[in-house]
């Protein structure tokens, strides 16, 4: 039984090493990086078996996502390559010390042609959790179908659903993606949101009305996050809270979506809530102490790290 299944989007990624416009002969850094390969890496990380579902392009790309995922436990096997088309690519410019912008060219290309046909039925429902984000249905019609598809499918046979809003406005519009998250979100156990990605769903309010809100849509467990003031969730009636793990922030890139690994993994534990948030939170904080999305995510017996002494002897 594979503990979590994904499905979604992966990209190359290059990275400008210093700030300043990108201009010939600068240094750059090569990686990879999507929200749900990140989980899939962090939840592989912390113990626990991980899948990941998506298609890459018959290209040096895609084999190096591929290779980088295997090498971090996650199960590539229902992975799919695209032999006509390119795998994604993310442009990374530190505009200067503080900033960071990207530019995304995936339009057409092998991660946006996911479809149902892709979705293995069986390894899903084999699996005891599903994680889906509202990145990867705004691709294209048929990613949008094929995460729909897997959603079905672990619902029909009982595998608990996770849902990351994850919203993201140049990909659809806040009427297109407040409809199809809401479908989602019926359908998810446990969902996770930012507030103003929740206003999609449930309007404006404070951080633990919203969380509340959430759950009467139909998820067990709504989990925002707050980032540098921490988290909250409300399950079962109750609203627990969770403030930032202190770390001294190098690359806020990745935070949410290490978060998210570190409250399904400690979830998969069987960690009562507010367990989970204390490892979210603190997979958060890995996450930003390091440059990239998924590097600096933590395995299990570096989580006391960040609560103990500065110095290890």
């Amino acid at each position: 039984m594979t503990g979590l299944v994904t499905l979604g989007e992966a990209m190359v990624v290059v990275s400008a090493n210093e700030p300043g416009p990108l201009a010939p002969g600068r240094i750059a850094s090569l990686s990879f990086a999507g929200a749900e390969a990140t989980v899939a890496i962090g939840v592989s990380r912390l113990g626990h078996p991980a899948a990941w579902i998506g298609k890459v392009g018959a290209d040096a790309a895609g084999a190096m996502i591929v290779a980088g995922l295997r090498a971090e436990g996650v199960d590539v096997s229902r992975v799919r390559t695209e032999p006509a088309l390119a795998t994604g690519l993310m442009l990374r410019e530190r505009r200067t010390a503080d900033r960071t912008r990207s530019a995304y060219y995936r339009k057409r290309l092998a991660g946006s042609c996911l479809g149902p046909e892709n979705v293995d039925d069986e390894l899903i429902s084999a699996s005891r959790l599903l994680h889906v984000t509202g990145i990867t249905p705004a691709l294209s019609d048929s990613a949008r179908r094929a995460v729909r598809h897997a959603v079905v499918v672990a619902r029909e046979a009982g595998v608990t659903v996770s849902l990351d809003v994850n919203y993201r406005s140049l990909l659809w519009s806040r009427n297109d993606a407040a409809a199809e998250l809401g479908f989602l979100v019926r359908h998810a156990d446990l969902v996770f949101a930012g507030p103003q990605e929740a206003q999609l769903l449930v309007g404006d309010a404070p951080p633990e009305q919203t969380a509340r809100a959430l759950t009467a849509l139909g998820p067990r467990q709504a989990i925002v996050k707050l980032g540098a003031a921490g988290a909250l969730v409300a399950v079962d009636g109750d609203v627990l809270a969770q403030p930032a793990v202190p770390v001294t922030v190098v690359d806020p890139i990745g935070a949410g979506d290490a978060f998210v690994a570190g409250y399904l993994a400690a979830h998969l534990d069987g960690a009562p809530p507010a367990e989970r948030l204390l490892t979210a939170a603190t997979c958060g904080s890995f996450a930003v102490s390091v440059h990239g999305d998924w590097e600096g995510l933590p395995r299990q017996g570096e989580l006391p790290l960040l609560t103990g002494d500065d110095v290890i002897r």
